[in-house]
Formats: C-alpha cells, structure tokens, sequence
C-alpha cells in the first residue's frame, strides 16, 4: 500500500511511484555505503552488512520477489564454483544468461521503462556479471600463471569465496542497482583493508568526501539538464505526423537531439552510483604517479560524459560509455574468444556485441543497436587506418574530422533503436533517413576491404584501433 505523501511527490515530479520508490532507495545507497565504512566487527560484519543492507533496499525498492530472483543465479553460480570447479565458469555462464533472459522474457521490463515503470531486471543484470565474472575467476584459479592475461592473473581466485563474502559482494553498496561491475578479488581486499586499503604510516585510504561531493554536483547537473530537454524531444514523436513532414535534415538533427537528451538520464544514474561506492572506500585505485600524489577514485567511474560526446571515434566509446560493462565484456568475452596467437577480428567483436544485446533485452530495438555498434566501430576502424597512412598532415586532420562526424551520426542513429525498442519503431525511425547509419558503415567497410593503405613505417595504429 502506497502512501498518499509518495503519490503526490510522485505526480509533482512527473513518474510514477514505483520509480520514485526506486530513486529513493537508489539515494539511500549514499548513506549507506557511507556507514560501511564504519560499520564495527571486522571483515564477517562489513560483509553481513553489505548483504543484509543491499538486500533491504532491494525489498524496499522492488518488493519480495526482487531477492528470491537475485537468490536463483546466485546459487547456481556458487553450486557450480562448489560441484564443478574445472567448468564452474561456462556453467554459471550458461545458467545465470539463461535464468535472466527467462526474466527478460517474462518481464519484458522494457515497455514498462519506456512508459515510466521499473522492477528488478535491472539489478539482476549487474548481478548477473559480478556471479559470472566471480565463477570465472575462480575457474581460472587453477590454471598456471604462464600464459594467462595480465587481468586473468590480477583477478583470479585461488580459494572458494565464502558464502558471507559471496553474498556481501553480489549486494554491497547497492551498487546491483544500477552498477558498477567490479571484481571479487577487489572487494575482498577493501572489506578486509587489504592492498592498497590497507593501513599505513599515513593512515587509512585518503577522505572520499571531495571525489564525493563532484560526483553528486555532477548528477545534479545531468538531471537538471535531462528534465530540461526531455519534454522538447519526446521520443513519442517518431510516430507522430508532425516529425513525418520533416525534412531529411531537421529529422536527422531530432535523432541527434534524442540521443543526446536521452543519454543525460543515464549520465546522471550512474553518478549517483559513482558517488555512493566512492563514499564506501572501494572507489579508491591507487594514487597518480604525480608529485605529491593525488588519490584516484575511478574504479567506480561508469563514463566520461565529454569522452562520449566528442569521441574522435567509435572505437573509444566503450572506452568511455559504461565503461565497467564495457570492460567486463572485454575481459570475459572478446579476449577469451581469441585464440591464441591470433588477433581479434569482426567476429570477435559482433560476438561480444551480440552478448551486450542479449544481456540488455530480447527487443528488436537492442539487437538493432548492437549489431549496428559492430558494423559501425568497424567503418571507424577504416577511416583511422587511412588516416593513419595519410602522408601530410592537413589530409590527416581531414580524416580526424570525418571520423568525429561519422561518430556523431552513426552514434545517434543506431542509438534510436535502444530507445524505442520495438521492431516497427526502429525501422520507421532508420527508414526515415534512409538507412544511412547503416549504409554508411557497411560501405566504409566494403572500401576497406578494396582500399588498402600501406602502414606508416615509423609507426604502427594503435592496437584499440
């Protein structure tokens, strides 16, 4: 039963009450990854606080049931790292994808968030990559150090987590709310004040308040600005009359004009989210190699808002778009399908893609999304390997231009698809410029199949390239 305080907060700030509901859980996270830091007993107390907190606000937030779908993947992931230890990694794999695509298919979460709605698939979609990820790692415990990569032998677990530990890991900061992914190995070492938490001459690790407070100013920022653009570019307006009498011009320039509201939201989620694992300690990654050094607190960084939107190319946006997935996604996917000796290619990379796409829904819209994101960092890639064999410098920048532009383009066409998700939407919104975010890329992609330029003697294209 609602409170009748909650329904009009919720009407005055225009969403619904579950979602006011989840936004004040998802604040509450700050003070409570605040506490952890305090919280007396040791490491078996932080870690029963981290499960018993993050729990609540899941109950809080999105009702019983949200803990008994978190406890399934759970599990299987631990049954598998106790039962299996040699193919725990692929079976968690396997079953954890599997029980969340089922949830994905039941819930199909994404017209209840197009429409304003929220419920846990969400926050099982970051569980699900810290219970894989942790099963991996635990995998890859028995393999021998010789040949493994350089974040395989950082990584890895060479004793079975507790299930205390398990459990405070998979919750803790109510960081399963909206991310970030981080590893096993590094919250253990923070809750038991281990590495680079650990005591020294100077004390504990540096004060979080600072990095703390510039997280949050800077989500105040991004939603001040959302709530700004976002009555201007309605999505609603793809299918309305008024955007088909448009030219090709001012609907190209409302596609970039969605794209860039819509991604404010997400801009200001996961500041907020940065804020409350800062504040907990576990933000901190070491000190700058400058004099005096300066604590960096990016482990809980999910995005470089000026990174993404003036990305020289569509290379560097996993680099600076959510950018733990990213790197998860990097680390247990794309390397692992390399074999080796061998280098990476598309397939690798639409693979990878393809995963993304699964993780984030079975709509249409995110399948469009992603494949497209393969075909169009792979015309990036084209453009940069002739600007890299460009002999003066003025057909340099040109190419620096012309990939800047194409980003742009390619970026905010395809990101169309993961907003309005259905199948009729998305081809009406891509048809409706001509497909040429999609024509675009695979023509670069066929001319760098025909165009090969020589590569530069002095030096080679670097290798995110």
């Amino acid at each position: 039963m609602e409170l009748p305080e909650m329904e009009s907060m919720a009407s005055s700030i225009g969403v619904s009450v579950p979602v006011l509901r989840f936004l004040l859980c998802f604040a509450a996270t700050i003070p409570v990854s605040l506490f952890h830091r305090f919280v007396p007993g040791g490491p078996a107390a932080r870690h029963f606080y981290a499960a018993a907190t993050g729990a609540f606000l899941s109950y809080l937030s999105f009702g019983f049931s949200s803990n008994l779908h978190f406890i399934v993947p759970m599990t299987l992931g631990y049954a598998s790292m106790v039962l299996c230890r040699k193919y725990c990694g692929m079976i968690t794999f396997f079953l954890a994808f599997g029980y969340l695509i089922g949830c994905h298919v039941y819930y199909m979460s994404g017209d209840a968030w197009k429409e304003g709605g929220i419920d846990a698939t969400g926050a099982l979609m970051v569980i699900t990559l810290k219970i894989i990820s942790c099963a991996i790692n635990y995998n890859d415990g028995l393999l021998k150090e010789e040949g493994l990569r350089e974040a395989q032998k950082k990584n890895r677990l060479l004793e079975l987590p507790s299930l205390f530990e398990y459990f405070g890991y998979c919750l803790c900061c109510g960081s399963h709310f909206a991310g970030p992914v981080y590893e096993m190995k590094d919250y253990l070492e923070w809750t038991e004040r281990k590495g680079i938490w650990q005591s020294t001459n100077q004390g504990l690790s540096p004060s979080p308040y600072w990095a703390t407070f510039r997280a949050l100013l800077q989500a105040a920022i991004c939603m001040g600005l959302y709530l700004y653009l976002v009555p201007h570019y309605p999505l609603s307006r793809f299918m309305e009359p008024e955007y088909q009498e448009y030219g090709f011009w001012k609907r190209l320039s409302y596609q970039y004009m969605s794209g860039f509201t819509a991604r404010w939201k997400y801009y200001f989620i996961w500041s907020l989210s940065e804020a409350a694992v800062i504040i907990s300690g576990l933000g901190f990654s070491g000190w700058t190699d400058s004099n005096p050094p300066k604590p960096r607190w990016d482990r809980a960084k999910n995005v470089d808002i000026l990174g993404v939107e003036l990305a020289k190319s569509a290379v560097q946006l996993p680099l600076v778009w959510n950018i733990q997935v990213s790197t998860w996604l990097r680390h247990y996917v794309y390397e692992r399908l390399v074999q080796n000796g061998k280098k990476p290619g598309f397939f690798q990379l639409l693979a990878t893609q393809t995963v993304s796409a699964v993780w984030h829904g079975l709509y249409p819209g995110y399948i469009m999304f992603f494949v497209q994101s393969a075909i169009m960092i792979a015309g990036s890639r084209v453009l940069y390997r002739w600007q890299q064999a460009s002999q003066t410098g003025l057909i340099k920048k040109l190419f620096i231009f012309l990939n800047f532009a194409y980003t742009l383009l390619v970026l905010n066409y395809s990101c169309i698809g993961f907003m309005v998700l259905s199948l009729h939407e998305t081809l009406a919104a891509y048809g409706s410029v001509y497909y040429i975010g999609t024509i675009l890329p695979v023509v670069l992609i066929l001319l760098g199949k025909v165009i090969k330029p020589a590569r530069p003697a002095r030096s080679k294209a670097r290798k995110d390239q």
